[in-house]
């Protein structure tokens, strides 16, 4: 571009070029040619712009009709044709850098809250496909147009579009970012996560669960197969309800188990057959009565028959002793008998509630001695 001509002059020289025009002609055909939806060129500015092209001798001016009052026709010397043709020679081949306000937005946008960003975002959205709508509509009124008018309208129209596109990318991003997966044992890893080695005292709070109780060798009851079939099964369906209505993902927990029964004994002894058993999945804090509802009755397509034995609901179980047991389920007896006979009379505590366990391991897929196992147990001073 000629050193010293800024785009409103350029736009000028070009106007001016096509054919003698006063400062109205002007303003008439830039606002038909939607030049300002790529120039700054204002109304009060074109005659302040015309005057400092005189100035440098590029345009020349007289009243026709000679008169005091008569507008003031502008004309292009010879040294603003070549100007302009230097100048539109350089617009059409330079890249120049972009300047538009909304980088820096872009570029400041870790000051606000990711929401939002995503509703300035969709607010300009809407303002874009409105200035689209109305540059269509410019077009369409001048038809038919000349070559350059009509690549003018349909660059500011691409570029629109684009910009369009462009936003709609961002806020798909953003909506990724904030539907990042959920995982109960990466955002609890106090409880979830323990670190093996020896007993170690926590504070559980209140969780929600898909539960359904059961009685027997777990080994060996179909109650016990057909109830954690059930509880995957609604699992699964809450995880995809939940991404649906909520936009948020993920990841179903661990399978969990509460054990009792009427004489503590049997778990030394292993008498599986006389266990009390309460089979459950925790859930994300946002899961809700009415979303369980839905995921159930999306469930009972599969007709599991233990799927109306499933309730949902908040356990509290407050201070407790737990410890990752790596090993067969049948090895816990040992751990067990160490929590209860020296680790809790040496701290003041007393057993309260029920023995709970979180399976990490997928007992088809793992061999037992590397099976992990939470072992828990409620406790009171």
């Amino acid at each position: 571009m000629v050193v010293g001509l800024t785009d409103a002059e350029l736009v000028l020289l070009g106007l001016v070029a096509e054919r003698p025009r006063h400062g109205y002609d002007l303003e008439t055909v830039i606002a038909e040619r939607g030049v300002r939806e790529w120039t700054a060129l204002g109304f009060s500015s074109i005659y302040y712009v015309l005057n400092k092209l005189e100035s440098r001798g590029l345009v020349s001016s007289e009243r026709v009709s000679g008169r005091q009052k008569a507008r003031r026709t502008y004309t292009l010397t010879s040294a603003g044709v070549a100007a302009c043709v230097e100048g539109t020679r350089s617009a059409l081949e330079l890249v120049s850098p972009m300047h538009a306000p909304v980088l820096v937005g872009m570029a400041n946008s870790p000051m606000l809250p990711p929401g939002q960003i995503a509703e300035s975002l969709r607010r300009r959205r809407e303002g874009v496909a409105g200035r689209v709508e109305s540059m269509c509509a410019a077009r369409a009124a001048q038809e038919p147009l000349e070559a350059f008018v009509g690549a003018i309208f349909d660059h500011g129209i691409a570029m629109l579009r684009a910009e369009s596109a462009w936003i709609e990318t961002i806020l798909i991003t953003l909506k990724e970012r904030t539907m990042q997966t959920y995982d109960i044992k990466k955002e609890r890893k106090d409880l979830y996560a323990p670190k093996p080695g020896d007993f170690e005292i926590v504070e559980v709070p209140p969780l929600g669960f898909l539960m359904i109780d059961g009685h027997g060798d777990p080994n060996t009851s179909t109650a016990y197969r057909e109830a954690i079939e059930a509880l995957y099964a609604v699992s699964y369906s809450v995880r995809a309800v939940t991404q649906t209505r909520l936009g948020k993902v993920h990841t179903v927990g661990p399978l969990e188990g509460l054990w009792s029964a009427d004489d503590p004994e049997v778990f030394r002894t292993r008498d599986k057959s006389a266990w009390d058993w309460t089979m459950m999945i925790a859930q994300p804090d946002w899961i809700t009565p009415e979303l369980v509802d839905e995921a159930l009755a999306a469930a009972r397509k599969k007709h599991l028959p233990s799927l109306d034995l499933i309730r949902f609901e908040r356990y509290a179980e407050g201070r407790s002793v737990q410890i990752l047991h790596v090993g067969p389920y049948d090895d816990e007896a040992r751990t067990l008998d160490r929590l209860h006979h020296e680790f809790l009379p040496a701290n003041g505590l007393t057993l309260k509630g029920r023995h709970h366990e979180i399976y990490l391991s997928d007992a088809r897929k793992t061999e037992p001695a590397r099976l992990k196992t939470i072992l828990r147990q409620p406790v009171s001073t």
